[in-house]
């Protein structure tokens, strides 16, 4: 029945429905447990709400869904008042655990219940990188969210459900740019790491050259010839390099 309402078109009306009617109940009793204010003091909408918008919000994929609406499942029971703020401090480690718990109980296979739960305890990731990250932690986020990156970049968008038009486009805007930074590290780690296939000493050795810019103009030719035939064995790599290094001497 769960499952039904998640991969809906629009999984609203089912969700609203296994609340209201008490199904969540017995199904899946942490639902119906975010029915509270975030905030008592300014009155703002109810966990419940945010989390249907947010689940609504997303494409039909099973991962995706059950992720959004488990994702602030931990609030109910890390909430507490600071100086009349409310706070819910560590709730995405708490609702890993109970998302654990749910789903396993709801026998979910074992791997949708370990994507979800980790989708949920990395869901508060992303907050803070509009005040700066390092490249050392964009490279963390991306680390640790690994095959489930995208799938966490999606639940980020999905859960801004503000009505401020700035905000909510402020938001895609941070998460493109985290996106676009993910992607330039890996190229730039991806070619940091390639070595060719002869190194500067060999090719010292080779030519009975000294250090300079002719071994480093040898290097460059073996990497560009590396990254255009990655295939290329070493005695077919010699050959090419013989071969430049002879053309290079006329």
């Amino acid at each position: 029945m769960l499952t039904a309402a998640l991969l809906a078109d629009d999984p609203a009306p089912p969700l609203w429905h296994l609340v209201d009617s008490g199904l969540a109940h017995d199904i899946v009793p942490e639902l119906p447990a975010l029915r509270l204010e975030q905030d008592p003091i300014h009155r703002h909408k109810d966990v419940l709400a945010h989390t249907i918008a947010v689940v609504a919000k997303t494409r039909v994929d099973l991962i995706l869904r059950l992720a959004t609406l488990f994702h602030d499942v931990g609030k109910p029971k890390t909430r507490s008042y600071e100086k009349g703020t409310v706070t819910f401090y560590h709730h995405e480690a708490v609702g890993a655990r109970m998302t654990k718990k749910r789903l396993s109980a709801l026998a979910y296979s074992p791997a949708v219940v370990q994507d979800v739960t980790e989708l949920v305890r990395l869901s508060g990731r992303f907050k803070g990188y509009a005040d700066g990250w390092s490249d050392t932690a964009v490279r963390r986020y991306a680390r640790e969210a690994g095959h489930l990156l995208g799938y966490l970049n999606e639940l980020v968008r999905a859960d801004c459900t503000t009505r401020n038009r700035q905000k909510a486009a402020d938001l895609q805007h941070h998460v493109d740019h985290l996106e676009a930074r993910i992607a330039q590290l890996a190229e730039a780690d991806r070619r940091a790491a390639e070595r060719p296939l002869i190194n500067g000493n060999e090719v010292m050795a080779r030519y009975k050259l000294a250090p300079g810019p002719e071994v480093g103009a040898a290097l460059k030719f073996l990497l560009a010839l590396k990254r255009a035939e990655p295939d290329l064995d070493r005695a077919e790599t010699e050959a090419r390099l013989d071969k430049w290094w002879a053309e290079l001497k006329q």
